[in-house]
């Protein structure tokens, strides 16, 4: 079955990961994603290590879905081709940095003077005003500016750390897929399409506000300097391993207390409540993990869980895809790829009961389907 946007047509102008793993979401939704590269080169990441049959695995994994087509968009003729695509799409995305499209020729005025009611979709590091808008950007920068590493840190006067997986990249490209989406309903609602501007510090700054800046939230209420959360994560040390157990209700924790044979921390004043246990966390946490060591993670695992306290064992990733949670639910997949062999790869996270999404095809040879997608264009 088609997925639910099929259909759609998307220009993507986007290279490494914050503009491609977004468009493979929506060709993995059903889309047609027309990936441009450079003649001869293509995106950076089909250099990337970690390869087989001569094909990257972080190409593999951010353009699935998707159809190839080489344009040297640095040549009259490369724009020319660009924007008679551009026609038939409904978005266009791109992430160089802010002001190339433009010198290109390939900027939104551009493009909408041939497809005025096309979504233009602009990803950067930084945003396109400011000081820093013209600087060079990776992940760990962003990271660094965004207030994440010293989050992850845990607290302001701990060394900051980096999230040791490329968030802002990632969690750019999850936001640009669900704004894409959301221009294009607004169009169809609308008819009329419109700039999306996103930028890596916009989504990693957002994404936190949620839940860790509850002390930035009050104008007028100073703070200082965060305070640690606590000496230790949520990640325990067990006999034979590790795992996490995490209490927020009062009934789990009662029951967690019950399971490890200290029914006294129940009545103890500094875990009376969810405020006095976050007020004492150190005490908590410290107290826990002495029992946990006691006992292997599965023994743990088997008590917690028939007390219904939430705990899960700490995986690596080749444990991981063995784990029956993750084959239940079928989150993993394989499929072939003519250069790579059999590969295992994640599905789409999200499922659609009607329009459920199809793995047409694995990701692109470098200008696979160039002649096909100039044929669709009207080349001789």
């Amino acid at each position: 079955m088609a997925g639910p946007l099929h259909g759609f047509r998307i220009l993507d102008l986007s290279a490494v990961i914050s503009g491609p793993f977004g468009t493979m979401i929506l060709a993995d939704q059903g889309a047609d994603v027309i990936k441009v590269e450079m003649p001869g080169r293509g995106d950076f990441t089909r250099q990337a290590g970690n390869r087989r049959g001569g094909v990257s695995a972080a190409f593999l994994n951010n353009n699935r879905n998707k159809r190839s087509i080489t344009v040297d968009m640095k040549t009259p003729q490369g724009v020319d081709v660009i924007k008679r695509l551009a026609r038939d799409c409904d978005a266009i995305v791109q992430n160089f940095r802010p002001g190339v499209v433009d010198r290109l020729g390939v900027g939104e005025a551009a493009i909408r003077a041939v497809a005025p009611n096309i979504v233009y979709v602009s990803i950067s590091g930084f945003g396109e005003t400011g000081p820093f808008a013209d600087r060079p950007v990776y992940d760990p920068i962003v990271q660094a500016l965004s207030g994440l590493a010293s989050v992850q840190g845990g607290s302001d006067q701990e060394r900051p750390r980096l999230v040791r997986t490329i968030l802002p990249d990632k969690l750019t490209a999850v936001t640009a897929s669900q704004a894409i989406t959301a221009a294009l309903l607004a169009r169809e609602r609308h008819g009329t399409g419109q700039h999306v501007r996103l930028s890596m510090l916009d989504a990693v700054v957002a994404f936190l506000w949620s839940s860790d800046m509850g002390g930035q939230t009050y104008v007028g209420k100073t703070v200082s300097q965060q305070r640690a959360a606590s000496f230790i994560d949520l990640i325990y040390e067990t006999k034979n391993g590790y795992m996490s157990v995490a209490v927020m209700t009062d009934p789990q924790w009662q029951a967690m207390c019950r399971t490890f044979g200290h029914a006294e921390w129940i009545d103890d004043p500094r875990f009376a409540t969810t405020a006095m246990r976050d007020i004492n966390i150190d005490d908590r946490l410290g107290l826990i993990q002495s029992v946990l060591i006691e006992d292997t993670t599965e023994a743990w695992m088997a008590k917690l869980d028939a007390a219904g306290v939430p705990c899960a064992p700490v995986l690596t990733r080749n444990e991981l895809i063995e784990h029956p949670q993750i084959q239940a639910s079928g989150i993993t997949y394989e499929n072939e790829h003519p250069e790579a062999g059999l590969l295992r790869q994640a599905r789409n996270a999200a499922r659609f009961s009607e329009t459920s999404p199809e793995h047409r095809h694995a990701a692109p040879g470098l200008g696979e389907h160039t002649d096909e997608i100039l044929d669709e264009a009207g080349y001789s």
